[in-house]
């Protein structure tokens, strides 16, 4: 694979793309708690996905806001594009296709944007600074740019099912095998500061529950899904049979119906402004 080339392990067929939308449903509100977006920004969303997270942030800035944004499968483009059809907001954002490194802006739009975003985009890049600096590019002289992205490392589970510490860390390899960061959360603030930016602040976006919470089963399934669909990757890795791997997947399903089961995981979050 070439240096810059992402590889979105979790594919885009129909099953990834309704985890996305369940995933979005659960943890958005956090993210635009975080974002406490003033109203009527002009907003930049590197790797948006279905874009549910993008219109969110365009209602919450509402009137006068302006929003674009990038996406490079066109598969999520058109799914993203029938989401917002069926919501009734087909022209509430821009979606252009194009890669975070080169994203397709004119040249007068380059320095521009209130705020520039990325969230679940750098671990998937072999390259993540080349993404953030074109970021910082994008945005306006004191513009805000925000990340948001993974360190698997953080995820517990208590009482951890059989198998699974085995399991999440044979899924974790996945991303090493192809020079892209499963840990890249710990190096936000890092990259911002590399591409040029301010940092100002870390935080992290909650993403987790336990048994008797209305969203647990959700958050499980997400999990679980995930996991089905690298499968294929884990086994690759070596450290499970196919029938041990199930087992391990199963595990986890059956657990989520334990009275005391807990799910602990935090999206990291940093935030930093273009000089000028």
């Amino acid at each position: 694979m070439a240096r810059g080339a992402s590889h979105y392990v979790h594919g885009t067929d129909p099953v990834e793309q309704q985890r996305l939308a369940r995933m979005n449903r659960l943890i958005n509100e956090g993210a635009l708690r975080e974002l406490a977006l003033r109203g009527g920004e002009s907003i930049l969303d590197f790797g948006c996905g279905l874009g549910q997270l993008t219109r969110a942030m365009a209602r919450a800035a509402g009137k006068g806001a302006r929003v674009v944004g990038i996406e490079r499968s066109p598969e999520q483009i058109a799914e993203a594009l029938r989401q917002a059809r069926a919501a009734n907001e087909g022209t509430l954002v821009e979606i252009r296709q194009g890669e975070a490194a080169a994203p397709p802006l004119r040249d007068d739009e380059w320095a521009t944007f209130d705020l520039v975003h990325a969230r679940f985009l750098l671990e998937h890049l072999p390259d993540p600074l080349a993404a953030v600096r074109a970021m910082v590019r994008a945005a306006r002289p004191a513009g805000r740019i925000v990340l948001q992205d993974d360190d698997h490392e953080m995820l517990r589970l208590w009482p951890e099912p059989p198998g699974f510490d085995t399991l999440w860390r044979a899924y974790i390899r996945t991303y090493d095998r192809h020079g892209n960061d499963p840990l890249v959360g710990r190096r936000l603030a890092s990259l911002l500061h590399a591409a040029g930016a301010q940092p100002r602040r870390t935080s992290a976006v909650f993403f987790g529950g336990c048994a008797g919470q209305e969203s647990f089963d959700d958050l499980v399934e997400n999990l679980a899904t995930i996991l089905d669909g690298a499968r294929g990757e884990i086994l690759e890795v070596g450290a499970f049979d196919a029938a041990a791997c199930d087992q391990a997947i199963t595990a986890l399903r059956v657990w989520r119906a334990r009275p005391d089961a807990s799910f602990w995981y935090y999206v990291s979050w940093a935030e930093a402004v273009r000089p000028g």
